[in-house]
């Protein structure tokens, strides 16, 4: 399940116990522990999610660099073959 749905899951959960009017004690805790649980894992994605930005954004300054690299071989390459040329 992902989190958003997690998290309607809980919200519609807690809000039929109230509505009931039978929620016990025990019920209201198991809806709070379930909320609780659904906030850490909420952290956690967001926790990864944040990793995987950082490593994608390194990703591209690499493969940037790399373009760099290679346009540079590049043109030094034209360089010497005009050179070799001229001779």
């Amino acid at each position: 399940m992902t989190l958003k749905t997690t998290l309607k899951l809980t919200a519609a959960a807690a809000s039929l116990a109230i509505l009931a009017g039978c929620a016990s004690t025990s019920a209201l805790e198991d809806v709070r522990m379930t909320a609780e649980s659904a906030q850490a894992d909420a952290a956690e994605a967001r926790s990864i999610a944040t990793q995987a930005q950082n490593t994608a954004n390194q990703a591209q300054r690499d493969a940037q660099a790399a373009m760099q690299m290679a346009e540079q071989n590049r043109e030094e390459m034209n360089r010497m073959f005009e050179r070799s040329m001229q001779k």
